[in-house]
Order: C-alpha cells, then sequence, then structure tokens
C-alpha cells in the first residue's frame, strides 16, 4: 500500500518532471508555504509557488532523483533523496514535508547539500 507521502512524493517527481503549472499546482493547498532552502522567505500560496517553479525551473532530462520516506507520521513526512544533474553536481536531499487532509503540502522544506559530482 502507498503511504500518503510515497504518492505526494511521487507526483512531485513527475511535476518535476513536466513543469506542468496544475501539476505543480496540484501539489500545494491554496495557502501553502514553499521554502526553498531553510532560510529563505517562502513562498506563499499557489500561485506564488507555482510562478517560483516555473522561473527556477530544471529541464526534463537535465536530472535524475533517487528517495525514500525517511519518516511518515499523522499528516507530515520526511523525503531523503539524491538529485543528480550529470552536466553540473550532485545534491543530497532532505524535504520535510506537512500534508492537509486532501494530501496537499501545507508547507514544504527543502535542504540540500552540493556533492562532489561523479564523473
Amino acid at each position: 500500500m502507498t503511504s500518503a507521502g510515497e504518492k505526494w512524493t511521487a507526483d512531485y517527481v513527475a511535476a518535476w518532471r513536466s513543469n506542468d503549472p496544475e501539476q505543480i499546482g496540484a501539489l500545494f493547498s491554496a495557502n501553502g508555504r514553499y521554502l526553498t532552502n531553510p532560510d529563505s522567505d517562502p513562498r506563499v500560496g499557489r500561485d506564488a509557488i507555482v510562478a517560483g517553479w516555473l522561473e527556477d525551473l530544471d529541464e526534463p532530462g537535465s536530472w535524475t532523483f533517487e528517495w525514500s520516506i525517511l519518516r511518515e507520521d499523522a499528516g507530515w513526512f520526511l523525503v531523503q533523496g539524491r538529485t543528480e544533474y550529470p552536466a553540473e553536481r550532485d545534491y543530497l536531499n532532505l524535504w520535510i514535508v506537512q500534508l492537509d487532509e486532501h494530501g496537499q503540502a501545507e508547507e514544504f522544506t527543502e535542504w540540500y547539500m552540493p556533492r562532489p559530482h561523479d564523473s
């Protein structure tokens, strides 16, 4: 059985691959908060999240992402991942996601650390 965190993360990766505004928007609640890192000002609201995503988008096929759920409790989960950009560098990722009762993110915070690029 797929957990809420697994479903949301798979949907996030699908939206990341497509950069489709409707797919992106469907991930977040109307008043969701998206922090691109823990110290950033959040993008607040679905429209701002979609606009920010499209401004900073990754081109399809320019990256790979492997992930697993580290912990999931009622309404929140942690994702550990590794993003590889073959033309650039790699990142280790930790996502903290809080979902509402509809399975949309109320808050998303991304932590990432650049790693040496494997050649």
